[in-house]
């Protein structure tokens, strides 16, 4: 496995699954970081929900829902799933997400340990109606462009397919 990997798809696309059965091909530690927070009862199931998925099969979760940079372990594999949410609650928080994308780069960049990145190729659709949606699409393609860029191999996952696009 190459040492950074970025998944990017669609929602419900098969995207988490696919990182998740790269990431079982690694046979040291494995940790999760999650970016989602519970922030509603919809929200709080699906979290519940993806922790019971991955419930006794040798995964240590962290929850980085505003950086996970700070917690990427220094071996083994890590999956981060996923970058758009990680993005949301930036700009939720009012973070200057160009800086905070620069600075996971960076991270990503030193970090020894095979890491998998999951993101949501959100500019595939409809162009947003208010300015906010917009700023976030743009946002969202903009890092995953910067992330692409630094990620040894790239898989592009539609109806649960993956299509390589780098390495």
């Amino acid at each position: 496995m190459s040492r950074l990997t970025l998944v990017l798809g669609g929602a419900r696309s098969g995207k988490s699954r696919f990182a998740e059965s790269l990431a079982r091909q690694h046979g040291g530690p494995r940790t999760y970081i999650a970016t989602a927070e519970p922030f509603d009862d919809e929200m709080r199931q699906r979290i519940a929900r993806h922790r019971d998925q991955r419930a006794g099969d040798g995964w240590q979760t962290l929850e980085a829902p505003l950086d996970p940079a700070a917690v990427l372990p220094r071996e083994g594999l890590v999956l981060l799933d996923c970058v758009t949410v990680w993005l949301g609650n930036l700009m939720h928080h009012g973070r200057d997400l160009k800086a905070e994308v620069t600075k996971l780069c960076a991270a990503l960049e030193a970090c020894p340990a095979e890491v998998i990145l999951v993101s949501n190729e959100v500019g595939l659709s409809i162009v947003p109606e208010n300015a906010m949606a917009r700023r976030f699409r743009d946002e969202q393609g903009l890092a995953n462009q910067a992330l692409a860029a630094i990620a040894d191999n790239v898989f592009f996952i539609a109806a649960g397919l993956p299509l390589k696009l780098k390495g």
